[in-house]
């Protein structure tokens, strides 16, 4: 008897890339994270995505027998705006792949609105189920921060996929709740299914080797961890910073900054120019991108990780944090709010101001207790979230 098998659509942002550099963050990593967990309880997965930097070959990255198939979609430094167009040729691609390979899928699995696109023909032509996990919808990240702007395409696709799609994923009921109050979804065609974390690679590490290993000394650590683009809300960071430097019961503090930007919206220039305007600029420290196996040991090295994003359709760096045992200061908007368990395993903010991040901050900061207490706590609270839960899930959904 045949595996199952399912196709796993990532158009724009390829599994094999780098989080933390460009456009590839969270997604890049739920879409690796699940085709493996779901192979491992014997789904065959194929994930297509467009041809970038360094991979062009058809099928030329199978691990544990997820493939990885690499497909035209446009000339490779297209920008986001101009994915859209290059749509129809990569969904010929696929259909030449299935006839080329005479192979069938059971459901397909859509990554963001673009593939959506994609993956509700190519699924109508299957006959096979359609599902959707949208990451980021326009209209939420339009109301989270003023200026923010999406194409009319874009949101004009957002609602044809809610409105054809009867297999939506939510990562939270905050996401699931601005689906029908946004864009006119049935709630019954949305399930729930928080994202999930690596619990072998994302574990507590003792402090003092992290940052005997970081080469940190015994400053108070901040960290952030993620893209550093607009939306993320670094500058925030920034201004938090500089209310706690002067506080007497903080000896010492660096603030650690992991991730790179897309080299082309110079938001990493205003932030560091930001940082010297505040004259905090000494005790930041931005080291760029750094490999998912290190990242444990900078969320363990940190007395808190600082999310200030406008919007986050999940915030997977906080759960990576708590699940190496330290505490997340965060935004109260959109999936944070389900992941951190206010005055458990951190705090939570309403309000995008300075001195209520940099309450919180220094309250986990100044206590070694309250850390200790919120740091065994948050970790107690991702191991719940493993990702073979979520593949667990995903598979009813599927229905395979």
């Amino acid at each position: 008897m045949t595996s199952p098998r399912v196709a796993l659509i990532s158009f724009h942002a390829c599994p094999l890339a780098s989080p933390g550099e460009g456009k590839s963050g969270g997604m890049n990593v739920y879409v690796s994270q699940l085709s493996h967990s779901l192979n491992k309880l014997g789904i065959e997965v194929d994930i297509f995505t467009r041809n970038h930097h360094g991979c062009h070959t058809e099928g030329d990255n199978a691990v544990d027998g997820v493939r990885v198939i690499h497909l035209p979609g446009g000339y490779e430094d297209a920008s986001m705006d101009a994915l859209f167009g290059f749509l129809p040729e990569f969904l010929d691609g696929m259909r030449n792949f299935v006839l080329k390979n005479h192979i069938n899928y059971e459901a397909v699995h859509s990554h963001y609105w673009l593939s959506g696109w994609i993956g509700r023909l190519f699924s109508q032509e299957l006959h096979a189920n359609h599902v959707i996990t949208f990451h980021t919808l326009s209209l939420i990240k339009m109301q989270s921060r003023p200026g923010e702007f999406e194409s009319l395409q874009r949101q004009n696709t957002e609602r044809e996929l809610i409105a054809g799609t009867r297999s939506i994923v939510a990562f939270s009921p905050h996401e699931r709740d601005a689906m029908a109050r946004l864009y006119g979804a049935n709630l019954d065609h949305i399930t729930l299914v928080p994202c999930g974390v690596d619990l072998g690679t994302f574990r507590p590490i003792s402090r003092e080797v992290s940052r005997g290993n970081l080469g940190l000394n015994g400053d108070k650590i901040l960290l952030y961890v993620g893209r550093i683009e607009s939306l993320k809300g670094l500058d925030l960071l920034v201004h938090t910073a500089a209310q706690i430097r002067n506080v007497d019961d903080i000896d010492g503090m660096k603030v650690v900054v992991v991730g790179g930007d897309d080299g082309k919206s110079h938001e990493l220039d205003r932030i560091k120019k930001l940082t010297h305007e505040l004259n905090v600029s000494n005790i930041f420290d931005f080291v760029g991108r750094v490999d998912q196996d290190e990242l444990p040991m900078y969320y363990s090295a940190a007395d808190v990780c600082v999310v200030p994003s406008f919007y986050e359709s999940f915030g997977l760096a906080a759960l990576e944090s708590m699940a190496c045992g330290t505490p997340v200061v965060a935004s109260r908007v959109g999936g944070l709010s389900t992941v951190v368990k206010h005055g458990s395993t951190g705090y939570l903010q309403s309000w995008r101001c300075p001195e209520a991040f940099a309450n919180s901050v220094e309250m986990i900061m100044s206590s070694q207790n309250l850390r200790d207490s919120m740091g065994i706590a948050a970790r107690n609270q991702a191991e719940t979230l493993g990702w073979d839960n979520v593949a667990r899930q995903m598979i009813n959904i599927y229905g395979v």
